[in-house]
């Protein structure tokens, strides 16, 4: 299992990244007409989807810089995330 867990990070970490650059540029904290309300739950959306972003990129260029293979805590948490972005583009067909 150790010589997937490399590969396995970095398709997940693809994966994620780009979903997260994807709903990032559809966020817009920013959008005239938002309550308070809704432009902080924006900006929140926002930092959550930048963050994501980050560690997607962090998986790619890790075998780079980390000869180490991942955790299993990493890659259930990629795996984690690429179940639910996975689930729902077909749940929005």
């Amino acid at each position: 299992m150790q010589q997937f867990a490399s590969p396995l990070l970095w398709i997940f970490g693809l994966v994620v990244l780009a979903e997260a650059l994807n709903k990032l540029e559809r966020t817009r904290p920013c959008l005239p007409g938002l309550t308070a309300n809704g432009r902080l739950l924006a900006w929140l959306k926002a930092l959550a989807w930048a963050l994501l972003a980050l560690a997607g990129a962090g998986a790619l260029v890790a075998p780079i810089f980390d000869p180490r293979p991942p955790s299993t805590r990493e890659l259930c948490m990629f795996a984690g995330f690429v179940v639910l972005i996975v689930r729902t583009r077909f749940k929005e067909g």
